[in-house]
């Protein structure tokens, strides 16, 4: 059955986020991943009890939209992303 459940949640958590941010928030229980652009917070809390077998306290979601830029006299855009801070017990870490 876990397997089954593995495949379900499998393309909700994309990446962890390693950023200067997100190692700072780490020391305090807080993980940042960047999650799929339809995930919800029940998704991810399931997906992180599935994969990391911990049980978060809390989930937050953090849209960043896409932006235009213009660099060397050209246009384009910067993708946006979807993020998830998990808060854990004091105890508890992710590896």
């Amino acid at each position: 059955m876990t397997i089954d459940l593995k495949a379900k949640y499998a393309n909700i958590l994309l990446r962890p986020r390693i950023t200067e941010k997100a190692s700072y928030l780490a020391e305090s229980n807080v993980y940042a991943f960047e999650v799929a652009p339809l995930a919800t917070k029940k998704e991810v809390f399931e997906a992180i009890k599935i994969f990391y077998e911990i049980s978060p306290v809390k989930v937050n979601i953090v849209k960043n939209p896409t932006k235009n830029v213009f660099v060397k006299g050209k246009r384009g855009t910067k993708a946006g992303v979807k993020k998830a801070y998990v808060y854990l017990k004091k105890g508890d870490k992710i590896e």
